[in-house]
């Protein structure tokens, strides 16, 4: 990915620690140990889930699963995500998910299966006064139309896929500037840095004024080398090599 301009460069450039970034880390995933553990530490800013990682993670009872987090995170946002493909069952879930506690976010994809945009329930959800993440977002144009139907006084999480604009060969730093400057009229709505793929990610989000980062504990364990001399990274990876080596019992 292309460098930020303001991002200092070069093997002795200093390295904001991840506290000190200007940006709301929330965690991703459905391990509730994880998500435990990351919210005693007092890691994270806020929690996000989806039938994806749910699935990975053996959850077979949404409702309870669901409960379970919320019986471990009680003051930060927490999202869950609808999985009807109609729009009206989109509705029913989101209102029974909206129900379970003041601190939930209810995430509602940009369209179904069919390419159908859920906008006109985005519009109703939001103007209903329900917290909102709209999820699976990859455009500016689907950043213009949620923009459009989104209650001003309504807190709504904005995420786009950037890590996933990137798998298709494309720089999404540009997109994620013009989405930051769609959103700037609705103060309550956060634009959100979706899916990353390394751990710079973080830096860039935070240096181009994003509002959150998702990261998941693999990608949040990398974000401790922030910093790092890179003489010393250098040479525990070499002594990694050597000591995987040693263990496997290999020879020449």
């Amino acid at each position: 990915m292309t460098t930020p301009a303001t991002m200092m460069t070069g093997e002795n450039a200093p390295v904001p620690r991840l506290a000190d970034l200007k940006l709301k880390i929330f965690a991703d995933g459905a391990d509730l140990d994880s998500i435990q553990d990351i919210y005693q530490k007092k890691i994270a800013s806020g929690f996000t889930t989806n039938p994806t990682l749910m699935a990975k993670a053996g959850v077979t009872n949404y409702l309870a699963f669901a409960r379970e987090v919320l019986r471990i995170v009680t003051d930060l946002p927490v999202s869950f995500e609808v999985f009807s493909d109609d729009f009206e069952g989109m509705r029913k879930q989101a209102l029974l998910l909206n129900e379970l506690a003041e601190n939930v976010y209810v995430k509602i994809p940009i369209t179904n299966t069919q390419r159908a945009s859920a906008c006109p329930l985005i519009r109703d959800l939001s103007h209903a006064g329900i917290k909102l993440n709209i999820t699976a977002m990859m455009t500016l144009q689907q950043v213009r139309d949620v923009a459009a139907v989104l209650h001003p006084d309504s807190s709504a999480f904005i995420s786009v896929f950037a890590g996933r604009i990137a798998d298709s060969g494309r720089d999404p730093l540009p997109i994620m500037r013009a989405a930051l400057e769609v959103l700037r009229p609705l103060p309550k709505a956060e634009l959100l840095w979706a899916s990353p793929r390394e751990a710079l990610n973080i830096i860039q989000a935070a240096e181009m004024g994003c509002h959150i980062i998702t990261i998941t504990p693999d990608l949040l364990a990398k974000a401790k080398n922030f910093g790092k001399n890179l003489d010393e990274f250098s040479l525990d990876t070499v002594k990694m090599f050597y000591n995987d080596a040693l263990k496997s019992g290999f020879s020449l």
